[in-house]
């Protein structure tokens, strides 16, 4: 968030005052800080045009471990089936 805020050549306290919020919390967003509410991450994306970008984290295709676990566990069907053969 940081680099696209200065690419926009935006102070942190227009930036801040635009998402409104203080530019503490502004720094902490900037920084990955987890106690920045997701509504301000949001917002902030929002700010930059890259909204589309949450759909694309919470897409299942996109959930590798969840992906490892559906492998694991064909190839634990696959070994018992070939066992009981």
């Amino acid at each position: 968030m940081a680099t696209a805020r200065k690419r926009r050549k935006e102070p942190l306290k227009g930036w801040a005052q635009r998402l409104n919020i203080s530019v503490p919390t502004l720094m902490k967003l900037e920084k990955g800080d987890p106690t920045v509410s997701m509504g301000v991450y949001v917002t902030a994306l929002w700010l930059i045009n890259r909204q589309q970008a949450l759909g694309q984290l919470a897409d299942p295709a996109n959930d590798i471990e969840a992906l490892e676990n559906e492998v694991s566990s064909a190839r634990a069907r696959h070994r018992r089936g070939k066992a009981d053969a």
